[in-house]
């Protein structure tokens, strides 16, 4: 007699769950060996970490990602602080961060394992109040400073597409927005999330239209842990297709995601 429909669906289920469980339990060993899972975060952007001014929640790609991977793994999460990307980076390849959000870029990819990508953000440039900058195609003109993260992707792209600006390097976001107050610098080159944060403490700054680049932000942890990037691909489409990746960008206010067809 062949066993009632329910009763294979009852088994069909019991086994999946079985599954998900072990792979889970892999993954744990895997991506947080330690019994916790380290997401290193650096301020001022929303793929990272950023303060809510009405609310004064703290949200960002890497912090909600990183509770909620923490919460499937039925393991504890820590919150490791630096200055910017390239130390959260840095940090990673030394041993001391499981997990972050990152631009995943080549070079990177030499010293951490990224999953598939989460979304894709536009590159623009950002002015002060009252500069005579209306347009990417101002930038041109010799003399132009142009502002960049030190470490950051733009520090290494920007003087390919602008051989006559001068670049410099800011040590963090906080401190390029000083130097655009005080004029030190003419515009300032990253991704347009943070572009927008940085508008916002800056009033009469202008992200400029159009873009000079797009980057591919995905999960990075560290290299010798491929054994988990099964786990990670099956989180990131969960967290595509759910939902979750789309509330932690709102509660961040993430802007600039380049639209897909």
């Amino acid at each position: 007699m062949c066993p009632p429909l329910v009763t294979i669906a009852v088994a069909a289920a019991v086994a999946a769950s079985a599954s998900a469980g072990a792979l889970a339990q892999d993954a744990r060993e895997v991506l947080a060996p330690n019994g916790r899972l380290r997401v290193g975060v650096y301020p001022g952007s929303p793929l990272s970490m950023v303060k809510d001014s009405r609310t004064g929640e703290i949200h960002g790609l890497s912090l909600d990602l990183g509770k909620e991977l923490a919460k499937r793994l039925d393991v504890a999460f820590e919150q490791i602080n630096y200055q910017r990307v390239a130390d959260v980076l840095a940090g990673m390849k030394a041993g001391d961060v499981d997990f972050t959000v990152s631009n995943a870029t080549p070079a990177r990819a030499a010293d951490v394992t990224f999953s598939q990508t989460l979304l894709s953000l536009e590159l623009g440039y950002l002015v002060p109040a009252a500069s005579p900058i209306a347009a990417i195609s101002d930038l041109e003109r010799p003399g132009i400073r142009v502002g960049v993260t030190q470490g950051s992707t733009s520090q290494g792209t920007i003087p390919s597409l602008l051989p006559i600006a001068t670049v410099v390097a800011a040590q963090n976001v906080k401190r390029a927005i000083e130097m655009l107050e005080r004029r030190e610098l003419d515009v300032f080159a990253t991704n347009k999330p943070t572009l927008f944060e940085m508008s916002d403490q800056m009033p009469g700054a202008r992200v400029l239209d159009g873009r000079w680049g797009v980057e591919h932000v995905a999960i990075a942890i560290p290299k010798g842990r491929e054994a988990a990037l099964e786990y990670l691909r099956r989180f990131v489409e969960e967290a595509q297709a759910g939902g979750l990746l789309s509330q932690a960008a709102e509660r961040a206010g993430l802007r600039g995601i380049l639209k897909t067809p």
